[in-house]
């Protein structure tokens, strides 16, 4: 692993393990603010002339932000923190090797989210085997269960999303835990659309029925 890559790991690392702090900002410290997309310091030093960002830097200002939200994802999907930090580690030094071919402007955190999805399907496929997926007898309840019930994080509803079928699950937690519309979630999950609401609906059904025992 070379110098720069070995850096961003280090720094990715640093901010999954704070927990209860905010995400580490690189632009604080460097006048780039997020609106700032062409790699330029926003406000050099006074007697200073503007600096076009390192490469390192740049990734750090536009990723590092986001790796808080990804490392939420991957605990839910691994159910593991050692899994899931190496899950965000090895999504990060992907994003840093690929960032070249990143187009500043356009959703980065969508990108990073269909990263850590390839890397986690990779590690299925390293280990011979693929997430497990169920079918249902029925179609199952329409309501999803609450959106804000699901971000606060209940015992009840992390032992009911702990125990849906990882496909399920994940698709669950981009949808009414990260926001993604369904057209990102496909592109994330690279499948279609309709496949997508077929996972979710099956996945909000089997949440429901688990909280619904849980709560008899």
């Amino acid at each position: 692993m070379d110098t720069a890559s070995d850096s961003i790991v280090t720094r990715a690392r640093g901010v999954v393990n704070e927990p209860g702090q905010n995400s580490w900002k690189p632009w604080q410290n460097r006048g780039l603010g997020p609106g700032n997309k062409e790699g330029w310091t926003a406000f050099p030093p006074a007697g200073t002339s503007a600096r076009r960002l390192t490469r390192e830097e740049s990734f750090e200002a536009e990723a590092l932000p986001h790796l808080r939200a990804l490392y939420g994802t991957a605990y839910r999907m691994t159910r593991n923190s050692h899994d899931a930090e190496d899950l965000v580690q090895e999504t990060c030094l992907r994003a840093f090797r690929a960032f070249d071919r990143y187009q500043p402007g356009t959703n980065i955190r969508a990108w990073l989210f269909t990263i850590l999805h390839r890397a986690r399907t990779d590690s299925f496929r390293r280990q011979s085997r693929s997430p497990r997926t169920v079918e249902l007898t029925g179609e199952g309840p329409q309501v999803p269960p609450p959106q804000d019930a699901l971000a606060s994080g209940g015992e009840d509803i992390v032992r009911a999303m702990e125990r849906l079928p990882e496909v399920f699950r994940t698709a669950v937690v981009l949808r009414d835990m990260e926001d993604f519309s369904y057209d990102e979630i496909a592109r994330i999950l690279e499948v279609p659309v309709g496949t997508v609401m077929s996972r979710i609906h099956r996945g909000r059904a089997l949440l429901r029925t688990a909280l619904g025992g849980a709560k008899a």
